[in-house]
């Protein structure tokens, strides 16, 4: 049988992202003024150490500021929480937004879903 833990969601964004996902219901959140580019990789850091965070929803401008961290915890952790970038306020950098998640998906799961 699977052993299958509680996890739990954390944001990482600014504001207006932060303010979103509390609506949602996530309990876990740091909101991050613009461009603090050491706070983004202090906050993402100590939620990879905490063991029930399972999902970590990230703004896409901060990506390139932990991208060395997230692949560090992805070699060293058996399973890591999942990482998910997502688009600020003023779009994205991805062509095909819909391409992108599916492709993420696939990674994560091995096949595609179709809705």
């Amino acid at each position: 049988m699977i052993n299958i833990r509680h996890s739990e969601i954390a944001v990482i964004g600014d504001e207006d992202l932060v303010s979103g996902m509390r609506l949602a219901g996530v309990r876990r959140y740091r909101i991050i003024s613009e461009g603090d580019k050491e706070e983004v990789r202090r906050a993402l850091s100590e939620l990879f150490d905490e063991p029930d965070v399972g999902i970590v929803v990230i703004l896409e401008d901060y990506m390139e500021y932990v991208s060395d961290l997230i692949a560090q915890a992805q070699e060293r952790k058996a399973s890591p929480p999942v990482v998910i970038e997502v688009p600020s306020k003023y779009g994205t950098r991805y062509k095909d937004v819909t391409q992108y998640y599916k492709a993420y998906i696939r990674k994560f799961i091995g096949f595609d879903i179709e809705v």
